[in-house]
């Protein structure tokens, strides 16, 4: 297996807690890396690495980047950094830009440069399909962007920016990993910026009409947590460790789906539970500010340099999704 080289190494997984962090060290503990996790809780649940805890190769730091010194202390003795922490949702950045800024910006800097500092080997970073904007170009490729629609996206193309004056002058390879409406087990299903498709299953669930903003148009390349963590893993192990530069990849599964058609496949794979749940209509609302029509991404980049393949698909993935909420809320 190509991943088996990473055993014994340590890696440092900012937002271990959280959604895609706990299923990162989910899967570097199974492939016997030692994994120091740090997290506020600010959105990620110590539930999500409850069963890590207690693993030799597991250590948990409560803490939080917007905090040198944490960082400075939980960048030191690692060979990489995988940088999940952020606070996500394009809605919460329009209500409370100056947190997000805290956060996404200040918070990146912080773990930057305690790893430069620390001499850490690798920095690999959650960026996010947003930073192409308003480029209405499909599929995206790495290359071409437009302007951004959102104080969320702004961060996340600051900290593209970031990291690419700091391998030029500091010497630290930094690859960061666009990623495109990741969905997956462990996704926050409540609250105001839980993501769509968590939000469908809940609401389905409870036998009730999920929301779509628009007329369900609108489409995303819906890209399952297995699949970001097999690029999260081939970013780590590829042999370029004489280059002192930064990438950037799409995060993907190169096809997409619309969120009508993401209601439907979800509330089929429910019906296998319960076939009443096949009568329930969506309801329409109004599209939501800094909302981009289309997501699309090319995975070529990635394929070629990575040797990236998806290995779920959206069917594959929503059946996979489904089949772990409903048995977590009734088994």
């Amino acid at each position: 297996m190509i991943f088996e080289k990473l055993a014994g190494k340590h890696v440092l997984v900012t937002g271990g807690a959280g959604f895609i962090g706990s299923n990162l060290c989910e899967k570097l503990i199974s492939l016997n890396v030692k994994v120091r996790c740090l997290d506020n809780y600010a959105t990620g649940k110590k539930v999500n690495i409850e069963a890590l805890i207690t693993h030799p190769n597991f250590e948990l730091v409560e803490g939080d980047i917007t905090e040198v010194e944490t960082c400075q202390n939980a960048t030191k003795g690692v060979d990489f950094v995988l940088h999940q922490a952020a606070l996500g949702s394009v809605p919460r950045s329009i209500k409370d830009p100056l947190t997000t800024n805290k956060v996404n910006i200040e918070g990146f800097l912080n773990i930057l440069y305690a790893s430069i500092s620390n001499k850490v080997r690798k920095f690999i970073y959650a960026a996010s399909s947003s930073t192409y904007g308003d480029s209405k170009s499909l599929p995206k490729v790495e290359n071409i962007i437009g302007n951004p629609l959102s104080p969320y996206a702004i961060t996340k193309y600051s900290n593209e920016l970031y990291a690419g004056v700091f391998s030029s002058i500091y010497g630290i390879q930094t690859v960061g990993l666009r990623y495109f409406n990741v969905f997956g087990k462990k996704q926050d299903i409540n609250g105001p910026y839980a993501a769509v498709i968590p939000k469908f299953i809940d609401s389905l669930m409870q036998y009730k009409s999920p929301i779509i903003n628009g007329d369900g148009s609108y489409s995303r390349d819906f890209t399952h947590v297995d699949n970001v963590v097999q690029m999260n893993l081939r970013a780590l192990i590829k042999d370029d460790s004489n280059i002192k530069s930064h990438t950037v990849y799409n995060t993907a599964v190169g096809d997409r789906t619309s969120i009508l058609e993401l209601f439907k496949k979800i509330r089929k794979s429910l019906a296998i539970y319960d076939e009443k749940i096949l009568e329930i209509k969506p309801e329409f609302g109004h599209v939501r500010q800094g909302d981009v029509p289309h997501s699309l991404a090319s995975i070529e980049k990635a394929s070629q340099e990575l040797g990236y393949k998806p290995e779920v698909n959206i069917g594959k993935g929503i059946k996979k999704t489904v089949d772990w909420f409903y048995k977590s809320k009734y088994e």
